[in-house]
């Protein structure tokens, strides 16, 4: 295999970990876990700690994973544009200490929850458990910023490169603006998850997410248009 579409081939692995272990942390296990009575999210909490647990963990994995991806990405991107391939990699190396460390307030929950007293019956525990809850999605907002950053120099290259498809490049561009708006939406709008535009805003980053990650992984590059870029 040559050397440029090996590492391709690592990049779209590494993608697929991000995205499954995203999905897994991110979507399912909060589906599985919060409800809209507080009450009844700390029982499924309880009910279903290993659940949670593996929520937790699939969180590590995935934050490893994009740790290492922009890497592969960069070697594979930067004779594109190597300034926006290190911007790319920037964006992703900022946002990654901010994971980890919000990822601590899913083990004050833990702490809580094995702490004196019973949960159940004390609202004072249960209002502190919520409150790490929510202060954990506080700082999941923050790295949406990044996640979503990081998108535009990558779509970008991927778009200029010649080497993967430009409509991906599209797609991703528009998903850093994407991520942005509910960024920016969540903080400025109080009931912004209610209006129509918050399910539909993230829509092409994932497609275009999804897209590059599946490509990469089975379809790698188109290897005479890579060499022309080498070569440039």
């Amino acid at each position: 295999m040559e050397p440029n579409k090996r590492t391709a081939r690592i990049a779209g692995l590494l993608y697929l970990i991000v995205v499954l272990s995203g999905i897994f942390s991110l979507m399912y296990v909060p589906s599985k876990l919060i409800a809209a009575d507080d009450t009844k999210t700390i029982q499924n909490i309880v009910l279903n700690e290993s659940i949670y647990r593996w929520g937790v963990a699939a969180g590590f994995i995935c934050y490893i994973a994009f740790l290492l991806l922009p890497l592969f990405l960069y070697r594979l991107l930067k004779v594109v544009n190597e300034m926006y391939a290190r911007l790319m990699v920037i964006f992703v190396v900022v946002s990654t200490p901010i994971s980890f460390l919000n990822l601590l307030n899913k083990f004050a929950v833990l702490d809580i929850i094995h702490g004196p007293g019973n949960l159940l019956e004390n609202e004072a525990l249960q209002a502190q458990l919520m409150f790490y809850l929510r202060l954990y999605n506080h700082g999941l907002l923050i790295t949406f910023i990044f996640w979503g950053l990081w998108l535009l120099p990558f779509g970008y290259l991927v778009f200029r490169s010649g080497f993967l498809p430009k409509i991906l490049g599209v797609l991703l561009m528009i998903g850093c603006f994407g991520y942005l708006t509910n960024v920016f939406g969540q903080t400025l709008i109080q009931d912004y998850k209610d209006l129509w535009i918050s399910d539909y805003v993230s829509l092409p980053g994932s497609l275009g997410e999804i897209g590059i990650c599946l490509w990469l992984l089975i379809v790698g590059i188109k290897t005479s248009q890579a060499a022309k870029s080498n070569s440039n």
